[in-house]
């Protein structure tokens, strides 16, 4: 590593200790510490001081650390709470939204506007249940009926779009890649089964010996368990993060038990302490300033795409939950679906990669991404405190 790439870390670093502080100083405003990640990013970024440098061991850190957000994505999905009545209305909730997305993505690009209508309609129709789930669990939603319909749309809103992403945007034979996901899944399944039904008493007096010990052999097995399903995913041609979120899965199937706690809290230490820090500030400095730099009147695209998330993503959900949550609750279930940013990120870089999206159209959508996090779970959750939701019941298999 070189000395310019060890001062780009020192600087992450920094970025990563201050920005919690800089969220809990914003009082009210509640804003969330991976906006202050992002945006002191961009400050130290090419186009403001200039000070960071992003070699090659910089932006493998930063892939890992969204691929293991993807993992604790994963790893946070309860199935037991989401089945049933919540993942059948996540489901419908985002076809409807894909079709509104498209549709308005369609109406762009006859204007003249962007290039692709699937690109724009995927970055339209996600969910940012990565950054969304802390924020979710530190205000106490996560354990609620509320918190379980969010839980689903979140989970489906983000993984719809990875397999729209492995299907469409990587430049491969769609009929191929289909039955390789069909392949994937299937090896996912069984391995969900796997862990969830095989707990050998041996195995797990061993786990359970090491898990405070030097070795750390449950954390090391649950990396083993999200490097291996990569590596598959990989291999299959399919995007890294349809392997990252099913080893999220694998692993809180495997995670059952006395210990299950303090595995998550040591994964999660590893994630939000290091690697997910890395990816928010390096996609801070990787951003595109100089396209509004270079043409200040293209600002509008910003807010004009944030109005088109809350229209593809939050609308639907509004009128969709109408009868399954109080009123008062909709337009936080509306705003937190429409929430937007890591896959955002994701699919405008495959995008710009396979040139199917002008870059102020790339940087305006993160922009866009950026600003939904800002401001839609700040404003649900002030909404919320006003209503407070009901704990989750039991859903029917």
């Amino acid at each position: 590593m070189s000395s310019a790439a060890i001062a780009t870390l020192v600087l992450i670093a920094l970025i990563a200790v201050v920005s919690p502080v800089l969220s809990e100083l914003s009082g009210r405003l509640e804003v969330p510490e991976i906006v202050f990640q992002l945006g002191l990013g961009i400050v130290i970024g090419p186009y403001a001081l200039g000070i960071a440098d992003l070699d090659t061991v910089i932006r493998g850190l930063s892939n890992l650390g969204l691929s293991y957000l993807i993992f604790l994505a994963g790893y946070e999905l309860e199935t037991e709470r989401m089945r049933g009545r919540p993942l059948r209305l996540a489901v419908v909730g985002w076809v409807i939204s894909l079709a509104v997305g498209f549709a308005v993505a369609f109406e762009i690009v006859t204007s003249g506007l962007a290039r692709d209508t699937v690109v724009i309609g995927l970055a339209l129709t996600t969910t940012a249940l990565g950054p969304l789930t802390p924020v979710l669990r530190d205000a106490g939603v996560l354990p609620t009926r509320f918190g379980s319909y969010v839980m689903a749309i979140g989970t489906v809103g983000e993984f719809g779009p990875i397999v729209a992403v492995a299907l469409v945007l990587t430049g491969k034979e769609p009929i191929v890649t289909s039955l390789l996901l069909v392949a994937f899944v299937a090896v996912a399944a069984a391995t969900v089964v796997l862990a969830a039904r095989t707990h050998p008493p041996r195995l797990i007096r061993i786990l359970s010996r090491h898990l405070e010990s030097s070795a750390q052999l449950p954390v090391r097995l649950s990396l083993l368990m999200i490097v291996l399903l990569v590596l598959l995913a990989d291999r299959l041609g399919l995007d890294v993060l349809l392997g990252a979120f099913a080893a999220g899965v694998v692993v809180r199937r495997f995670a059952a038990g006395r210990q299950a706690e303090i595995v998550r809290a040591k994964l999660e230490a590893i994630g939000f302490g290091f690697l997910v820090p890395i990816f928010f500030v390096v996609s801070g400095i990787a951003f595109n300033l100089h396209v509004f730099i270079g043409d200040p009147a293209a600002v509008w695209r910003i807010p004009f795409f944030l109005v088109l998330m809350l229209l593809a993503r939050g609308i639907p959900v509004y009128v969709l939950y109408r009868h399954e949550v109080p009123r008062r609750q909709l337009a936080p279930m509306a705003l937190f679906s429409a929430t937007g940013l890591p896959l955002i990120v994701v699919i405008t870089t495959v995008a710009s990669t396979e040139g199917r999206i002008l870059p102020v159209n790339a940087s305006s959508l993160v922009a866009a991404g950026l600003l939904s996090v800002i401001l839609f779970p700040a404003t649900a959750l002030a909404l919320l405190r006003e209503v407070r939701p009901a704990p989750a019941p039991a859903q029917a298999g």
